[in-house]
């Protein structure tokens, strides 16, 4: 068995739906354990792949763990196998805990974020040294990108990027609610204005990967303009500053996670 998910809810089916379109392993090779032996066989059938126990993960190349970083601790025995690689997507926990709970030095720790379920995920990755070696890096790195991008990132920075990245598609989608509110209180209809605040977000995350979003603004913001008004109602609003601070307090909120564990 290559790999075996351990919890498969919204971001684990994410995960194993990109392993099957991408053909990254075949259906034969992936096996699943949930929380119940009904549930898992019937997963099982929906999917293709084996219904397992957690005795089963013994036998496994490697192990992603996708449960609540909550259940990790009472489920940490059943989930420690000698020669075994793990990989989590479990925030807040870290390689060490990792290591330590799983008695093993292969273990990867992973952050996607939601837009895995339509494959357009940013994903994190690190693991000390026995996971390079072990080819489980490697691995995992072509495991997330069957739902996008995945990036090396110094497990310093993995809160910080849990705060940004990870957290990000929520204040993404507050802004373009907010847009879209502004629209309707202005008379536009709420669907036609939902579907331009979304087409206008998508085109400048685009533009972002060719300029600066500095430049998209300057470019944008004509003197004496309209744009340039409602840039600076954003400023009096304070905006910027509260981004800052919804990045930094997820951030802190992630290390409290990692603490607790």
């Amino acid at each position: 068995m290559e790999l075996v998910f351990v919890g498969l809810g919204k971001m684990g089916r994410s995960i194993l739906e990109g392993v099957l379109a991408a053909e990254f392993l075949p259906p034969q090779e992936i096996g699943i354990v949930e929380r119940d032996a009904a549930y898992t066989s019937e997963l099982a059938e929906v999917y293709g792949v084996e219904p397992l126990v957690h005795a089963d993960i013994a036998s496994a190349k490697r192990a992603l763990v996708a449960v609540q970083p909550k259940q990790f601790t009472a489920l940490a025995e059943n989930l420690a196998y000698p020669g075994v690689g793990y990989i989590s997507i479990m925030a807040g926990v870290t390689t060490r805990r990792l290591a330590e709970s799983l008695g093993t030095r292969r273990v990867v720790r992973a952050m996607p974020n939601l837009a895995a379920t339509i494959r357009k995920s940013t994903t994190a990755l690190t693991g000390p040294r026995e996971a390079r070696e072990a080819g489980d890096l490697e691995f995992a790195a072509g495991l997330f990108k069957t739902v996008g991008d995945a990036y090396e990132l110094p497990e310093r920075l993995f809160d910080a990027f849990t705060g940004m990245a990870a957290s990000a598609p929520a204040y993404v989608a507050l802004v373009a609610e907010a847009l879209a509110d502004g629209g309707v209180k202005m008379g536009i209809s709420r669907k036609d204005a939902l579907t331009f605040a979304a087409d206008v977000l998508i085109a400048t995350g685009e533009l972002m990967r060719f300029k600066h979003p500095a430049v998209i603004k300057d470019e944008v913001a004509s003197p004496g303009g309209t744009t340039i008004h409602g840039l600076a109602a954003l400023e009096e609003a304070g905006v910027r500053s509260a981004l800052y601070r919804a990045v930094e307090e997820a951030t802190k909120r992630g290390r409290e996670l990692g603490e607790k564990g």
